[in-house]
């Protein structure tokens, strides 16, 4: 086909001398739907094979000069000469540009008016012998005259025609020739092809002028009435907009005056909401499906209130706000650092994610577990974090939750329903992404109402969180960019399959430094300000709170530290408010006892291990390690083993392994091997009103045994921990850590513990692993040789029993 593709424009300049010389004989392009005039420059479009096969002769032809004739009908693909104008445009090539379909895009300039004498070849393409059709050059009054209307309407018609250039208003008043200015806008006017046809054919300039005039003032008065038109328009749009105004201030002053009953306008506002928040699409279809159904309700009725509730908690909730995280990868080590001391692993994981967050923008959000004793900073953290990654914090306790709605919400059947506490905490944040802390995540019950715990799956599952299904909203939400970090003292309450979408960060508590380097940095200064004082009317010094630590508080957190250096502001806070301004310098054991009273806790461990039949153990517990004694005595009786202490089943079969260790190797430690015939075992654990369980005071009970039944005693600076099996190994334990701190809490000296935890000591600061001796051990006489002041000596009738089987061993067999 061949046809415009845009309106045609003036060319840059007139055609010269030298490019009105052509041949009486040129190649012919029919155009459709368009009339190419003198002057102007056009592109088009050729795809039919004809005129593919022009292009091709002539577009290597230095300045090539083709005819260009308009067709009567646009829908012949062969036309002839009869179905061609007789009057066409010579016109030069001025570029030829090849599509990869085969077709070209010309741009032409039209040059003089031609007429078609006959067609001299049909194939491959028309070639026709044309005429040149000479304008005559009139310079009469008339003329001007008609040239200057022309002039002044052809102004007013791009003066109401926005879409037109400026420029063209100018370049009109730069054509002062009549025959060239009516060619131009003969060019540029929207009128049928027939018509331009005519004006091509109509050799006289002012006959020409006064049909281009009639077409043009047609146009001239079609946009006059356009513009009235969009003036009326606009001036009702002025109205409605005034209207709505005055309705809106209406709105407010009865709303000042308590006479607010316009519910129509507000179910307008609602629907004006739901547009602005741009609401997913499942979200915006249940929005305005519960708004039609809003408009056709009762205002006082019951069914009103709740669809019209449940439309507030769509429009209130977040669904595309975000804040921006700080990827400041410094900025954000720098914040932790200044919230916490120490935790190193919690921050480092952090980091991590912040950094993978950098490099890739859609990474989901980590889930956290943050496990660990009381006080150890754990819900701080979080808040902590939200801080330095730049996001909204929003905490959720769920100790205690027994019912499953409180996570996923009530159904909206019932009456008083809601969303539950993960919607309620995204609607309190207002983003999509803030830091979600769920609070004590192990002391989550269950019963009839369902398993709250079963509900979190979904929650913290990162492959299902982008569609969390809430029984209030029914509607899917994405939780997948929420950064949840939960909480715990004990992992074995929690479920299994909770426990396995969650990523667990240990916190098992601080070494006296870190203490200390807490109190200095935050507690002390954090208690100074809240009780009213300044660092110039008291002062805490180091030796101070390292008393404090040693003699007032045994914990693996700090809280009860707190709350010690509190007494101590609390006794100044006092004194100042009395009237004695007197600065005060807390650093001696003695301003201690005036502030906080008598030491509350001694190092046991040298008394009790004073006579034989005590060794000193280590625990695991939900607020930290915890040093654990075990005592044993013998009593005449029938060879009963008695175990008190509130002990679990798991401890008691500990202690009866332990027992037959020793009667099966009674000789080896110089023990009588009949000791049990005629006398009964207690073995007691204190503090009876704590449950204690567990294998891992095996070791603790088998040295036991051993000193009293020897009466050696234990070394009191030495704590142990280990399972025993029948065959002397002794067996790994869990909560190393915990234990050894503990240990160092208490003044031990030498820790005792299964060879194949040796890994677990990197996990201890290096200040404890420089202060501590560890002995690590497989079986159980290596623990007698680093436990006992001495090693027990074997009886005569063990050695000679060794020797009998090491000759047996000796003697050739048959």
């Amino acid at each position: 086909m061949s046809d415009t593709k845009d309106p045609p424009t003036p060319s840059a300049a007139p055609p010269s001398e030298d490019d009105l010389k052509f041949d009486t004989e040129l190649p012919v392009l029919p155009i459709r739907n368009a009339v190419l005039f003198p002057g102007a420059v056009a592109p088009f479009d050729v795809g039919r094979e004809k005129s593919v096969a022009l292009v091709e002769a002539v577009q290597n032809l230095p300045s090539p000069v083709i005819a260009i004739f308009a067709q009567r009908d646009p829908s012949t693909d062969d036309p002839g000469e009869d179905e061609l104008y007789p009057v066409g445009c010579a016109a030069r090539v001025l570029k030829a540009l090849k599509h990869s379909s085969g077709n070209y895009s010309l741009i032409l300039q039209g040059l003089t008016r031609i007429r078609m004498e006959s067609i001299s070849q049909d194939t491959p393409y028309l070639r026709a012998k044309i005429a040149r059709v000479e304008s005559p050059i009139i310079e009469d009054v008339e003329a001007e005259a008609l040239a200057m209307s022309l002039r002044d309407v052809a102004k007013q018609v791009i003066q109401l025609m926005p879409e037109l250039p400026r420029e063209a208003g100018s370049l009109i008043d730069t054509i002062q020739a009549p025959g060239a200015l009516v060619d131009l806008v003969a060019a540029n006017l929207d009128a049928p092809v027939e018509d331009k046809a005519q004006l091509i054919e109509t050799i006289d300039v002012k006959q020409r002028i006064r049909k281009v005039l009639r077409l043009l003032t047609r146009q001239l008065e079609i946009l006059k009435m356009r513009e009235r038109i969009n003036s009326q328009i606009k001036e009702e749009m002025g109205k409605n907009q005034r209207e709505y105004v005055l309705r809106q201030q209406l709105r407010a002053i009865k709303e000042e005056l308590g006479e607010d009953d316009d519910d129509q306008g507000d179910l307008d506002g609602l629907e004006e909401k739901i547009v602005k928040a741009d609401l997913p699409s499942e979200a915006d279809q249940v929005a305005k499906k519960q708004l039609k159904r809003l408009r056709t309700m009762q205002v006082g009725s019951a069914e009103y209130t709740v669809v019209r509730t449940y439309l507030d908690w769509i429009l209130d909730i977040p669904w595309r706000e975000t804040t921006e995280d700080n990827l400041n990868i410094a900025e954000v080590r720098a914040t932790l650092d200044e919230d916490h001391y120490g935790l190193e692993k919690v921050k480092r994981r952090i980091v991590e994610y912040l950094a993978v967050r950098k490099l890739k923008a859609d990474k989901k959000g980590p889930i956290l577990c943050l496990l660990g004793p009381p006080g150890v900073g754990k819900t701080s953290l979080g808040k902590s974090i939200a801080r330095a990654v730049g996001r909204k914090f929003v905490r959720v306790s769920l100790g205690g939750v027994h019912d499953e709605a409180a996570i996923r919400g009530h159904r909206r059947t019932y009456v008083g329903a809601l969303p539950g506490q993960i919607i309620q905490g995204m609607k309190k944040s207002g983003t999509v992404n803030p830091v979600f802390m769920m609070d004590e995540v192990d002391k989550i019950g269950h019963d009839f109402r369902g398993d709250p715990s079963a509900a979190l799956l979904e929650v913290l599952d990162p492959e299902q969180n982008n569609t969390f299904a809430d029984h209030y909203l029914e509607i899917a939400y994405d939780l997948s960019k929420v950064m949840f970090v939960a909480t715990a003292n004990i992992a074995d309450p929690i479920p299994p399959p909770l426990r396995d979408r969650m990523e667990i960060l240990e916190l098992p508590g601080y070494t006296r430094r870190e203490k200390l380097a807490i109190a200095r940095r935050h507690l002390i200064p954090k208690q100074i300000e809240e009780h009213g004082l300044t660092t110039e009317q008291i002062r805490i010094t180091d030796e101070a709170v390292e008393e404090i630590i040693e003699h007032y508080t045994r914990e693996a957190g700090v809280r009860s530290l707190e709350r010690q250096v509190a007494s101590v502001v609390r006794g100044v806070a006092v004194k100042v408010a009395e009237g004695d301004d007197t600065p005060r310098c807390v650093k001696s054991e003695e301003e201690l006892r005036e502030y906080l009273g008598p030491v509350k806790f001694t190092s046991e461990v040298a008394e009790r291990t004073e006579e034989s039949g005590v060794a000193t153990g280590l625990a695991w517990t939900s607020a930290g390690g915890e040093i654990l004694f075990i005592e044993v005595t013998r009593m005449y009786g029938s060879g009963k083993l008695q175990l008190t202490g509130q002990l679990g089943d798991v401890m008691k079969e500990s202690a009866h392994a332990a027992l037959s260790y020793v009667r099966a190797n009674a000789g080896k430690f110089g023990i009588e091997k009949d000791f049990l015939e005629k006398s009964d075992m207690h073995i007691h654990i204190p503090a009876g009103a704590m449950p204690k369980d567990g294998p891992s005071a095996g070791i603790t009970k088998f040295t036991a045994l051993v000193s009293l039944l020897t009466g050696i005693r234990v070394r009191h600076d030495v704590a142990m921990t280990g399972e025993i099996s029948l065959r002397g190994r002794v067996l790994p334990i869990g909560g190393f850590k915990e234990k050894v701190l503990a240990a160092h809490r208490a003044g031990i000296k030498r820790v005792i513990f299964p060879d194949r935890n040796k890994a677990d000591l990197e996990e201890v600061p290096r200040e404890i692993r420089d202060e501590l001796e560890f002995v690590p051990v497989i079986h159980l006489e290596e623990v007698l040789e680093a436990a006992l002041e001495r090693m027990p000596q074997p009886s005569q009738e063990w050695l000679d029993h060794v020797a009998a089987e090491e000759a047996a061993a000796q003697q050739p067999t048959n």
